[in-house]
């Protein structure tokens, strides 16, 4: 029979009190509900004399965005832990430490990162993160590489693919990113200022097809470990620092959809700076930083996963001769791919961004939902004619070109 209950601040305050070495007997403790996002409860927890201070993430058995009628697995606050587990042991620094786990109360006690700003935060603030894009590119070499079977034995893969089966929140991910955006879902909720572009999205043949493809990707390939939903609001950051938080939608899949989201964050803040900028030269200088933002964390990646290659692989196939140029070229596309449609999701289907959703005029907001739209869709398009990362800010710029003409 199971123990679990929600907890409230104050039982919260006592669960920590009682974990071994966590705090002194004399703590004083504080508790407040500090949980902003779509599916959980989260406590900061204070000791007001020493003021250390940790996280307390609890799974509810619902969706909270939606509640009751949207029941999940409580599984995934131990798929969760594993992963925060495992991705420090791979890229140690790159996430938040895990203190204890509790699977009867689908509960993780965790570093407080309080002394961080979530990334997206920051962006829409237009601050600049000079380590970032070298911080994130190692991350996902690393973390993708080496959960692969370019490193792992193929006992121990399969192993783990069955260890990280994911399937509720999956199909949350294949229905909002790959499914929903392209027809007229209950779900979807979008600008009504844009509705001839969302309707042409539902009525767009070669672009469903190849969201198809995209998606059949996503269901089928066990390639790596993934994040599973690696966007801004999942980074936290210093000017010096970066930690990567809520891998609660971690699986095996595509190693291209992780990379792609981190890009399709990047290019919707890029079209939100449209509505938030008004300085044409202030604007036009961020936009530049967050295209070499892009660059640079495809150039970080590529450098550290031939290393990992030439160095940790241990598949045979790993040998045969430009095999691993292959897998890189098939990767970018993989990733242009996923960011086109990661980017057209959060316009026209459910849970958008601040980046955008901040922007107060809607018919300033339309103006960048539609370049969002416009953008994602050559993504989707012409990834397999792109062989280069530097070949993005051309599309990207272009598209905008062709948009304001």
């Amino acid at each position: 029979m199971s123990t679990y209950r929600m907890l409230t601040e104050q039982e919260a305050v006592e669960y920590a009190r009682n974990i071994p070495g966590l705090f002194p007997a004399d703590a004083k403790l504080t508790s407040r509900e500090i949980g902003d996002g779509n599916l959980n409860f989260v406590f900061h927890i204070q000791d007001e004399v020493s003021n250390k201070s940790i996280i307390f993430k609890q799974a509810l058995p619902y969706a909270r965005v939606v509640g009751e009628s949207w029941p999940l697995t409580l599984d995934r606050a131990r798929i969760e832990s594993e992963a925060l587990i495992l991705q420090d042991e791979l890229c140690p620094g790159f996430v938040p430490k895990v203190y204890h786990y509790d699977i009867e109360m689908a509960l993780t006690v965790m570093e407080d990162l309080s002394a961080y700003e979530i990334m997206r935060k920051g962006l829409v603030a237009r601050k600049y993160y000079r380590n970032f894009a070298n911080h994130i590119g190692t991350f996902l070499a690393r973390t993708l590489f080496l959960t692969s079977d370019l490193a792992l034995h193929p006992y121990e893969k399969k192993q783990r693919v069955v260890s990280f089966s994911n399937p509720e929140l999956c199909k949350i991910t294949e229905d909002l990113v790959f499914t929903d955006p392209y027809y007229d879902a209950a779900t979807n909720s979008f600008n009504p200022l844009i509705r001839e572009q969302a309707e042409a999205l539902w009525h767009d043949d070669a672009l469903k097809l190849e969201v198809a493809k995209l998606k059949e990707g996503f269901l089928t390939r066990t390639q790596a470990l993934l994040h599973g939903d690696l966007h801004t609001g999942s980074i936290m950051v210093t000017e010096e620092d970066t930690k990567v938080i809520d891998p609660e939608f971690a699986y095996y899949g595509p190693m291209g959809f992780d990379i792609g989201a981190v890009i399709a964050n990047l290019l919707l803040n890029y079209v939100a700076q449209e509505g938030h900028a008004t300085n044409v030269q202030e604007r036009e200088s961020y936009q530049a930083y967050l295209l070499d933002t892009i660059t640079d964390i495809w150039t970080t990646f590529e450098a550290e996963f031939r290393t990992l290659w030439a160095e940790k692989a241990i598949e045979s196939s790993a040998a045969v001769p430009s095999y691993v140029d292959d897998y890189v070229r098939r990767l970018l596309q993989d990733t242009l791919g996923y960011a086109g449609c990661k980017t057209i999701r959060r316009i026209v289907g459910l849970a958008h961004v601040w980046d955008i959703e901040s922007i107060e005029d809607p018919t300033v907001r339309a103006h960048s939902e539609k370049l969002a739209i416009a953008i994602g869709r050559e993504l989707i398009l012409r990834r397999e004619s792109i062989s280069s990362i530097e070949e993005i800010r051309d599309l990207v710029t272009d598209t905008q070109v062709m948009f304001s003409l």
